[in-house]
């Protein structure tokens, strides 16, 4: 029998069940039946989560960037020793393919070891005074409690970020992770506790979102807001930030294009882009999205993609040799629905899929459309699932206007086997991250964030680790 995890709160360095408290159910999507029931934090426990972090945060900031990383990767050894536990957990709550958990897991334990070792790295500088006698230095210092917010999409990588960055900073922290797949953040609160984490340096809750989230940004003690989710949701907290004038980091929705150019292996490439796309289901911030395919190339990069999606194997992600997993919700699958019909409504061409499957569960076929215009919903606002829009277009100057027509600006895609194409179009594309033969632009050592209404602020890199830092400047004569 698989076995589910005892869902927590984890408050002050201690774990808190129902007890009383107001719970919602935790869906399996493969079945749509529930798993097990979540406890909401009441007004009390968020406080008692913002006074745990205040209180923490002296004695943690003061504390050693060596002893701080020394926490850190044991935790992160802790999280790749229960590789199996969480990926368990983290297929049943959420759906991906098991393989695929596993991998998001061994990231999440990457992401924390590479920030244990940055904060040791968190240097200051001296300024040549223009004055005799006078000393310039410039400093980093935590910049204090932080509140982040994270959605289901990847239950272990997108707080693993959060957490990494303001603890090896020195921050302390409260974290809200998505109530849809809060086991997988309970096992890694439960790492970091195992690991030797001081009471109060993470906090983890759950609840409902804008009352949560209103909660936390209205404290005094919450002196930053990380964010992972949508553009509208990211505008909404901004503005609660700003009564405060809270520093905030915002990762948000994204739409990426992917250029392919008539001069590469069409169907290589068209192998690769598929692969990547039904990633996830699909669900997945960076997700490829909008193929623009020059003319010559069209038809058999079409063709060739549409095969790829025709042969994925969709099931319950703990099944053996399953590709693709159920969507992680009924939301999802009413969306994919209106973007399918609106493609039939404009006349367009359903390549394959276009349904959902089977009887139980929330599994939508792998698609893929075509014969579109830009102004399609599947061209304009993030499917957020697995369906592949297709287009062409004839010339450069024609797809650099089509790719950034958007006002996303999170991560876009190029392939060319000519060099000068391939630099100019990743000048030319408007994105926080280009992959230019490539589709991997995530790592824990690079910069993970977008432009424009993609948000602001990053993730990952040296950039990660200073979100959680202010500078100061020190004058000595």
């Amino acid at each position: 029998m698989t076995t589910y995890t005892a869902l927590e709160l984890f408050i002050d360095g201690r774990f808190l069940s129902g007890q009383g408290r107001v719970t919602e159910p935790v869906f399996d999507p493969a079945t749509g039946r529930p798993i097990a029931d979540l406890p909401h934090a009441s007004a009390a426990d968020l406080d008692a989560a913002l006074d745990a972090a205040a209180r923490a945060f002296p004695a943690w900031s003061a504390t050693t960037a060596s002893e701080r990383a020394k926490v850190l990767r044991r935790a992160a050894d802790l999280i790749r020793a229960r590789i199996e536990v969480i990926a368990t957990v983290m297929t049943l709550e959420q759906g991906k393919p098991v393989a695929e958990s596993r991998g998001e897991i061994a990231y999440a334990a990457d992401v924390i070891e590479w920030y244990a070792e940055e904060g040791r790295r968190t240097y200051g500088r001296v300024v040549p005074s223009r004055v005799p006698g006078v000393a310039m230095t410039v400093t980093h210092e935590p910049v204090g409690p932080v509140a982040a917010f994270t959605p289901w999409n990847f239950p272990a990588l997108t707080p693993c970020r959060k957490i990494g960055g303001a603890l090896a900073a020195g921050c302390t922290l409260v974290l809200k992770a998505a109530e849809e797949v809060p086991g997988t953040a309970v096992e890694i609160a439960r790492a970091f506790a195992d690991a030797g984490l001081p009471a109060g340096v993470l906090n983890l809750v759950f609840g409902k979102p804008a009352e949560v989230s209103a909660h936390l940004i209205a404290s005094p003690a919450i002196r930053k807001v990380s964010f992972t989710g949508s553009t509208a949701i990211g505008k909404h907290l901004m503005a609660l930030c700003a009564h405060d004038l809270k520093r905030t980091t915002m990762e948000l929705g994204g739409h990426g294009p992917v250029v392919v150019f008539d001069d590469v292996d069409v169907e290589a490439t068209a192998e690769l882009a598929a692969t990547a796309k039904y990633r996830n289901a699909g669900q997945v911030c960076i997700s490829p999205t909008r193929f623009f395919v020059q003319e010559a190339a069209y038809d058999r990069f079409v063709a060739r993609f549409t095969d790829v999606a025709k042969g994925l194997k969709l099931g319950a992600g703990l099944e053996a040799g399953v590709q693709m997993g159920p969507l992680a919700n009924p939301r999802r699958i009413q969306a994919m629905e209106a973007i399918v019909q609106d493609v039939r409504d404009r006349g367009g061409k359903v390549e394959t899929g276009g349904a959902r499957r089977g009887n139980e569960g929330w599994f939508y076929a792998p698609t893929v459309v075509t014969g579109i215009g830009d102004d399609a919903l599947v061209m304009t606002e993030e499917p957020f699932g697995p369906v592949a829009p297709i287009v062409p277009f004839a010339d450069f100057d024609e797809v650099v206007r089509r790719a950034n027509s958007l006002p996303y600006g999170l991560a876009a895609y190029a392939f060319s086997t000519s060099a000068r194409r391939i630099a100019d179009i990743g000048a030319a594309l408007k994105a926080g991250m280009v992959g230019l033969n490539t589709l991997a632009v995530s790592n824990p050592e690079t910069p993970f964030g977008g432009v424009r209404d993609s948000g602001h602020g990053q993730e990952g890199g040296v950039e990660g680790l200073q979100a959680y830092l202010d500078v100061k400047f020190t004058a000595s004569a």
